[in-house]
């Protein structure tokens, strides 16, 4: 992959001098290995992805929690079907029902119908995971848009459901059945996005649960809410109670970091 560095705010009183990381994917590389470093889609067209502390479950150890089991159980008989996105049709109802549930979950103007329609026209879009509730011939209670690349990893990218439904939990219940299908298919990991809030702890309920620091991926959700709970007075790497979580330090997280930069020889003769 290439990597670009888009600049961000500076805070030089505080000698912070941040920059937005974007790969690009380069011959012979898929999807997949830009997930495994770190970075998500940000382009529908998979042509540019960003790194960001982003979730994901390891899936082969993976056992359902009690918690998880008692959300199974707050929705009852819970099936869900594999679509490829070619053959999954995007209906009017369907369309605006997704772009109601956008406006009240995620807030006005966050996924207008533009962005909508090329989300759904892009690459990134492979399958649509269709939930039913009462068995296979059940009426649909929701779909997860998803990338999928066997057998390495799915990207539980977005979630759409009955809005009623919200008190029978029954997105954390898709989620929870998505982990379920995942594993039960064979694949490595499910990628469930970023958290940079508490609202998005919800996601860490899966036993197991990595998420990538920047160097490497970890399971230490005690690091994870202190990067939520703690604004550092300068970069992370060199605050003592944030490397305090990294056994090795500095020179460790230089050695798991899955990035090179090789530096060239040849000076033009």
């Amino acid at each position: 992959m290439k990597l670009v560095f888009s600049e961000a705010e500076a805070d030089p009183d505080r000698y912070v001098y941040p920059y937005v990381v974007w790969a690009f994917p380069e011959e012979g590389e898929t999807p997949a290995d830009l997930f495994e470093a770190g970075f998500l889609p940000s382009s529908p067209d998979l042509s540019i992805f960003y790194l960001a502390r982003q979730l994901r479950v390891p899936l082969a150890p993976w056992r359902p929690t009690s918690e998880n089991r008692r959300v199974r159980r707050k929705v009852g008989d819970l099936r869900c079907e594999l679509v490829p996105r070619a053959r999954f049709e995007i209906t009017p109802e369907r369309r605006s029902a997704w772009l109601a549930f956008a406006e009240a979950r995620f807030g006005p103007g966050i996924m207008p119908a533009a962005r909508l329609d090329r989300l759904l026209a892009g690459r990134v879009i492979t399958h649509v995971l269709v939930f039913r509730d009462a068995g296979d011939h059940g009426p649909e209670c929701g779909v997860a848009l998803l990338h999928l690349e066997r057998p390495r990893l799915a990207f539980y990218y977005y979630a759409f459901y009955d809005l009623a439904s919200v008190g029978r939990s029954l997105g954390m219940a898709m989620m929870v059945r998505a982990v379920e299908w995942a594993r039960d298919s064979g694949l490595a990991h499910l990628h469930l996005g970023t958290c940079y809030s508490p609202k998005a702890l919800y996601k860490t309920q899966f036993e197991g649960i990595e998420f990538f620091n920047g160097h490497r991926w970890s399971d230490n959700l005690a690091e994870l809410r202190h990067l939520l709970d703690i604004r550092p007075e300068t970069h992370r790497l060199e605050s003592p109670e944030y490397l305090a979580f990294l056994e090795g330090g500095l020179e460790t997280a230089a050695l798991v970091s899955p990035f090179r930069v090789p530096i060239r020889e040849d000076h033009g003769s």
